[in-house]
């Protein structure tokens, strides 16, 4: 499937369901997890084909479904149908231009934030991360691949997380743990990459390419705020309206997580100013740098000042001149705008001018 911008879908009707997002639609891979709270309640399936999940039967009393890459719509529309998913949730999904935000519905809430990863060339890219939390069961929707969730699949295999002994609702916050989590590496290695572009600036001077990386750094930071922002009302809104499908238990612990989004936004936001810092830092050594150069440049028009005098004087074409005709003339000359030219150095090095 090919990837589209909002202006493709201009015009659609609602609930038309068209993938839109900046790379291409990934093949759809679902993974069922069902479990309890016993130690051999746990199941785990794959597929990819949506007969294989239209014949699937529900044994355990919570269901985590995940599906990774929007390609197969078919698959999609199946698992809406399956779980009653309004045709507007569905769109959503598809739709991975979403800001964070929470949904109501008669039967399940509907969640959309952003997972935030760092490339190999420090650049932030982001994802999004659909959410559907209904009765006993938990839908994710995620544009790729990760393993951001690989270590809540391996504790709930093991049967040693906390997960198995609660509901759905459990789920989903450490689904957002997890997601919360992941900011605060992003933004731990954004830290140090900053810090060693402040130490190389005080170390080494400016360097070509310097620049382009304070502009990556700021639209990294931007990214995250656009993120992050959102992120904290969704989460207390989660606490303060959507009671009815948190228990009193997770409640405190989303409230852990609101916690952590407000670190997160304060992390952000020191960040920016010790960017602002480092771009004034930047445009100060840059005016030094020029400033050296232009002192350099003034030394040596001052130094050739007196030399171009002499030599201006005695160009002149007059017939009768004072040592015009004199045998030592031109070394005598030669040697007085040497001294002059040592002289002049020698007081602008000890000045440091130089």
């Amino acid at each position: 499937m090919k990837k589209h911008l909002r202006a493709d879908k201009a015009g659609a009707a609602p609930g038309t369901l068209l993938y839109v997002g900046q790379r291409e639609a990934q093949p759809t891979l679902a993974t069922l997890i069902e479990y309890g709270p016993e130690p051999g309640d746990f199941v785990e399936t794959q597929f990819t084909a949506v007969e294989q999940g239209r014949v699937y039967q529900p044994k355990y009393p919570v269901l985590w479904l995940n599906l990774h890459g929007l390609e197969n719509q078919a698959l999609l529309q199946l698992v809406g149908e399956r779980f009653r998913l309004h045709p507007l949730t569905l769109e959503d999904i598809l739709n991975t231009q979403q800001r964070p935000k929470v949904e109501a519905y008669p039967h399940y809430l509907f969640i959309t934030v952003r997972l935030h990863s760092l490339d190999e060339n420090g650049n932030l890219e982001g994802e999004q991360v659909s959410i559907v939390l209904g009765r006993g069961f938990v839908l994710t929707f995620q544009e790729k691949p990760t393993g951001t969730f690989a270590g809540l699949r391996e504790g709930l295999r093991r049967g040693e997380s906390l997960v198995r002994r609660f509901g759905a609702d459990y789920l989903v916050y450490s689904i957002l743990d997890k997601l919360v989590d992941r900011d605060f590496t992003v933004l731990e290695r954004l830290g140090d990459i900053s810090d060693d572009l402040e130490d190389e600036m005080l170390e080494s001077g400016t360097q070509p390419g310097q620049l382009r990386r304070l502009q990556q750094m700021r639209r990294s930071l931007q990214g995250m705020r656009r993120g992050l922002w959102p992120l904290r009302e969704l989460i207390n809104t989660l606490q303060r309206d959507e009671q009815d499908y948190f228990h009193d238990e997770t409640q405190l612990y989303l409230r852990d997580v609101y916690d952590h989004s407000v670190q997160l936004i304060e992390t952000v936001e020191t960040l920016r100013e010790a960017l602002a810092g480092q771009q004034d830092t930047y445009h100060s050594l840059q005016g030094h740098k020029l400033n050296l150069q232009m002192r350099r440049l003034t030394v040596i028009t001052i130094v050739f000042m007196p030399l171009t005098l002499i030599t201006g004087i005695f160009g002149m074409n007059f017939e009768h001149m004072p040592g015009l005709k004199w045998q030592w003339g031109f070394g005598a000359t030669m040697l007085a705008m040497a001294l002059i030219t040592t002289v002049l150095t020698l007081l602008f090095r000890n000045r440091r001018w130089m």
